[in-house]
């Protein structure tokens, strides 16, 4: 029995099953393919992107480049809502809206009845004090013929002197009327000047040439120089915008205020005709702060008067760079770096930009700053040098191989 259980390793091994085989062969396709799928596809797509450097952000640019960028819109220095300076109601409008008109054009008449009616019995009392004046002086020479006669007759001895002296009173109190009088025909005159007034009143007239933006009332209509509340009564007959007094009010951030200087030449887009570029200069920095906002009021004047130009368009503004003179030394960068503002991507509540470093997109959570021109500044996330992808397809990631695009 012992020799029965002795091993005889001698003796060839056993042969391996037909099924042991298979699942070895098995497990050897199934790691190459997985190795194949990630040589493939684990690397990631490759992108053939444009790509541009990280520059320093400096204050100031070359002549004629912008240093900073705002928005804002067409205002008009010269406008004003005409109304009339009497309520009344309106007989006749003049104006339609887009109408030119001239300093002094008339726009519009109001019903002149009760303004005549005024200024004929401004007359007619003055016609009355006026004859009244007339009588008053008739009067004092009779008066002063009979005092003459008195006294003659008192130096004869032929009348009494009580006599002579009522006839001196009855002068005295004709004079005094007359003075009256005479301050009351001034101010019936000064009546009928206001009831004339009054009248010429009825008709408005054009304050300044200009163009009708608003047609604020028709025939029929109550207007009035103020409101007098209910909505029944208008305040205005139109408005008039002085098309020669067009600027373009815009907001800067109070941070780079200090880059904006009267007189700094501008270049401004109408959001309206995108391809025109409209020269002009800052014409003023308004001393004062929005504090809810942060931003200060800049007015900026405009080189063109142009029809196509018209009031509360939008329109932004790029304030130019002058050059340095001969020997000033460059000014000191800003903080961040000045990428194109193409390589800025929002995904949520995220801004990102993507660096290309050893062939592969690198994904970087950036701070922004301001936008100067076509470039952003970026205050963390990108470091001066770096290179970032520009216009990357949205289906990029992180971890993507990318070729840079020849210039």
């Amino acid at each position: 029995m012992l020799k029965q259980l002795r091993i005889d390793r001698s003796a060839p091994p056993p042969e391996e099953s037909g099924k042991g085989r298979w699942i070895g062969l098995a497990i050897a396709l199934v790691a190459i393919a997985g190795i194949g799928a990630w040589f493939l596809f684990g690397r990631g797509t490759t992108w053939v992107v444009a790509t541009a450097v990280a520059q320093p952000v400096t204050p100031t640019a070359a002549a004629g480049s912008s240093v900073l960028d705002a928005s804002g819109y067409v205002t008009a220095r010269r406008q004003a809502t005409v109304s009339a300076k009497v309520t009344g109601r309106v007989a006749e409008v003049h104006i339609e809206e887009g109408q030119r008109v001239e300093e002094g054009e008339v726009l519009a008449r109001l019903d002149p009845i009760d303004a005549q009616a005024q200024l004929d019995q401004a007359q007619t009392q003055l016609e009355a004090a006026r004859a009244q004046l007339a009588e008053h002086k008739v009067q004092l020479a009779r008066a002063e013929r009979d005092l003459k006669r008195q006294q003659e007759l008192v130096e004869r001895k032929l009348t009494s002197q009580q006599l002579s002296e009522n006839a001196a009173t009855d002068v005295a109190t004709l004079k005094a009327r007359i003075t009256a009088q005479e301050r009351q025909i001034a101010v019936a005159q000064s009546g009928v000047e206001m009831a004339r007034v009054y009248l010429e009143n009825t008709v408005v007239k054009a304050p300044f040439a200009g163009v009708i933006t608003v047609k604020a009332a028709q025939p029929g209509e109550i207007v009035s120089p103020m409101s007098a509340g209910g909505g029944f009564t208008r305040t205005g007959i139109g408005t008039i915008v002085d098309m020669n007094s067009l600027e373009i009010e815009v907001d800067v951030n109070e941070a780079y205020i200090g880059r904006v200087q009267p007189g700094q030449p501008v270049e401004s887009t109408l959001n309206a005709y995108p391809d025109w570029k409209i020269p002009g200069k800052v014409i003023a920095i308004i001393p004062t702060a929005d504090r809810g906002k942060a931003t200060v009021k800049v007015r900026i004047g405009m080189d063109v008067k142009d029809p196509r130009i018209v009031p509360d368009m939008g329109a932004r503004v790029a304030f130019l760079g002058e050059a340095r003179p001969v020997g000033e030394a460059a000014p000191k960068p800003l903080p961040g770096v000045l990428v194109p503002s193409e390589a800025i991507r929002t995904v949520g509540d995220a801004t990102l930009a993507y660096v290309v470093k050893d062939g592969r997109l690198e994904e970087r959570k950036v701070t922004v700053g301001q936008a100067l021109a076509s470039s952003r500044q970026v205050l963390s996330g990108i470091s001066l040098g770096d290179r970032v992808a520009l216009a990357l397809p949205a289906e990029a990631k992180a971890g993507d191989k990318v070729e840079i695009q020849a210039q």
